[in-house]
């Protein structure tokens, strides 16, 4: 059984879903232990190593949490950001020193990439990549930043993207082919949806409160609804936290004033992000920028149908298994006109697409691709 070591800049330490992508890494983990041993370095407020089952976490000290907050562009990050380099890659270090290992697996681009490299190019054990949006849309645009990110994925084994068109990015910067591996997490879903027939319908947003998950967007949109189209909504929750949190209680507030139905929650763990899903009729994805959200999956194994911005691989995937409603263009007045257009059908028109695209998004599925891919040469 081969031995992977998979560094991560995301993976959950309080488990109340204020680390999205962290819940999905922890489910990708677990699948992949059913194939081979997995060793996890990861970021965490204190160093401490714990087993889980047949997988070993080793935790890197960091100043900080989560990593995403830090702006290479901040000089005031600048000194937490050099203490996070230092410790992630010292940590992947050790345990290559002290486990044989395979392969090396990170997640995501950068700066995961880069500590693997670098231990690459010292200890000659292969490395792949698998990259995120951020990675390449926002990162890649610095241009020192840049040059890094095209050194790393030239240099790895294997590089994976999360959605159609950053496996596209990916490979215009590279050079190189790249994989498309969708990120999904684990649902278990105790009881069956019911879908609402008739209006009022309820609508669900579970993300970051930040300016790339269009939350100010989603809220802004909401204020230009008339009051026939909250006459076909019967509440609205508006579920995770971050920076626009003052920009979002407001607005909010304000549409509470007016008698509307809207209802504001903190981040959600797993299990409270499918209660929300199970109770939603349609969820809301207001993105400004985005490649498969993992509330993409999450909706569908839920059998949500979603409202969608027209970014990333959103069009594709909402065009090929009809299973929502398109908005125009990224704004607030494109947005609402999708809200209403999808207040004027039934969740039922869309259970058929639905399915299908649960059925595509196996997380069983994607461990056994990603090791075919690792694995294939080496064999």
């Amino acid at each position: 059984m081969p031995h992977i070591a998979l560094i991560t800049t995301s993976y959950p330490t309080t488990h109340d879903g204020s680390e999205a992508a962290g819940s999905f890494v922890a489910d990708f983990a677990v699948a992949l232990a059913a194939y081979a041993q997995v060793t996890i370095i990861a970021p965490s407020l204190n160093a401490e190593v714990e087993c889980q089952q047949s997988i070993t976490l080793q935790r890197f000290k960091v100043p900080c949490l989560p990593l995403s907050l830090l702006k290479p562009y901040n000089p005031r990050d600048w000194l937490a950001i050099i203490k996070t380099l230092r410790a992630g890659l010292i940590t992947l270090e050790q345990v290559t020193k002290n486990e044989k290992i395979d392969h090396i697996f990170a997640l995501w681009a950068l700066p995961s990439g880069y500590w693997a490299k670098s231990i690459s190019d010292t200890y000659n054990i292969p490395y792949s990549t698998w990259a995120l949006g951020s990675d390449i849309w926002s990162l890649g645009k610095v241009p020192v930043i840049k040059n890094i990110l095209k050194n790393v994925l030239k240099s790895s084994h294997t590089n994976f993207a999360d959605g159609y068109l950053l496996k596209q990015s990916v490979e215009s910067i590279s050079g190189r082919d790249c994989h498309f591996l969708p990120s999904t997490r684990t649902l278990t879903i105790s009881k069956q949806k019911q879908l609402s027939t008739n209006p009022p319908y309820r609508l669900a947003f579970l993300g970051r409160w930040h300016p790339n998950k269009g939350t100010d967007i989603l809220v802004e949109s909401l204020s230009t609804l008339s009051n026939t189209d909250w006459q076909r909504i019967q509440e609205i929750r508006i579920c995770g936290g971050g920076f626009l949190e003052e920009t979002i209680k407001a607005t909010c507030t304000n549409l509470k004033e007016q008698g509307h139905p809207v209802v504001l929650q903190g981040y959600l763990n797993k299990i409270e992000a499918i209660e929300l899903f199970l109770w939603a009729d349609y969820v809301l994805i207001p993105s400004r920028i985005e490649s498969i959200p993992v509330v993409f999956s999450d909706a569908m194994k839920c059998h949500c149908p979603i409202v969608s911005m027209p970014v990333g691989d959103l069009p594709r995937l909402v065009t090929e298994y009809k299973v929502g409603v398109l908005a125009e263009e990224v704004s607030a007045q494109a947005f609402a006109q999708a809200v209403k257009q999808i207040l004027q059908q039934s969740p039922q028109d869309f259970a058929t697409g639905v399915k299908r695209a649960t059925n595509d998004f196996s997380l069983e599925h994607i461990a056994e691709k990603l090791l075919a891919q690792l694995f294939s040469s080496n064999n």
